[in-house]
């Protein structure tokens, strides 16, 4: 048993999820069962598909806790030949936030709780206790690392660990989902205030029967469509003021009979407002 393996057993035996990485910090290959992701892995191996196969192929979806399969052949193997021992923090209840650099340190001592800090080649990793989504380039040289997700393991680091805060969920949250409302009463149309270039009521009552028209017979790519279509219905319509709660309502009406919920809509309404600055 070398270092890689030792080490994987004891981090096992304590309820961390492992896996071997070969160089460049990369999971091993898929094994001859999965050959050419026969399996249904993507090639980049980040992404596993529906395989019950053992073999450390798969990176996060392959990190295990069971003694017996660290120690069997194929594994015996990938450890003589691993540069490193990775484990799945979500599998062990965890969330790393990865820091790759030392604005990105200075902006988390200045913004994030105290936890147990693991030094890094080029940063540091701060370990919360509880998982969540995984999310790469939440900031700048930030990535959040939990579930369906791997880190290196570099040792335990020093400081005490802290419970996983909001304010790092937070930051797995895209901007534009960020002002999202109810329903479609309370999407209401922005009240704007510049001049009308419309000059005839029959060219706003035009582009609603258009937008509704679009929505309607949409046959695949419903929830990109409505964007779409509220994108397109607001940056034309929203800034000077013809747009009512009505027309909102008849837009909202039009989704939601193609099946997307009031909470669908009001995100993309929002979503739309949002990027038009509305």
């Amino acid at each position: 048993m070398n270092d890689h393996q030792h080490t994987a057993q004891s981090l096992a035996a304590s309820g961390v999820p492992v896996l071997p990485l070969r160089a460049g910090k990369m999971p091993f290959g898929n094994c001859r069962r999965c050959a050419d992701n026969a399996c249904g892995g993507r090639p980049n191996m980040k992404s596993p598909g529906p395989c019950a196969c053992p073999a450390p192929c798969h990176a996060w979806a392959a990190a295990t806790t069971d003694p017996d399969v660290i120690s069997s052949g194929i594994w015996r193997r990938a450890w003589l030949c691993a540069s490193a021992v990775a484990y799945h923090p979500g599998g062990a209840g965890l969330t790393v936030v990865d820091l790759d650099d030392a604005d990105a340190i200075a902006w988390a001592r200045q913004s994030l709780p105290a936890t147990q800090t693991v030094s890094t080649t080029r940063g540091e990793h701060w370990l919360y206790l509880g998982r969540m989504q995984s999310a790469n380039a939440v900031r700048p040289g930030v990535d959040i690392k939990s579930t369906m997700a791997y880190a290196r393991w570099l040792g335990f680091g020093t400081g005490t660990i802290t419970v996983l805060p909001d304010t790092v969920r937070a930051l797995a949250v895209k901007p534009a989902l960020a002002r999202p409302v109810p329903d479609p009463a309370a999407a209401p149309a922005p009240r704007g205030g510049g001049a009308c270039p419309h000059r005839t009521p029959a060219y706003l009552a035009r582009g609603l029967t258009m937008a509704e028209q679009a929505i309607t017979e949409a046959t695949s790519g419903v929830h990109a469509t409505v964007y779409r279509t509220f994108l397109a219905v607001l940056s034309t319509h929203g800034r000077c003021g013809c747009l009512t709660d009505a027309h909102v309502v008849r837009l909202f009406t039009a989704a939601q009979a193609k099946g997307e919920t009031p909470r669908h809509c009001a995100d993309a309404w929002a979503n739309a407002r949002y990027t038009l600055e509305l």
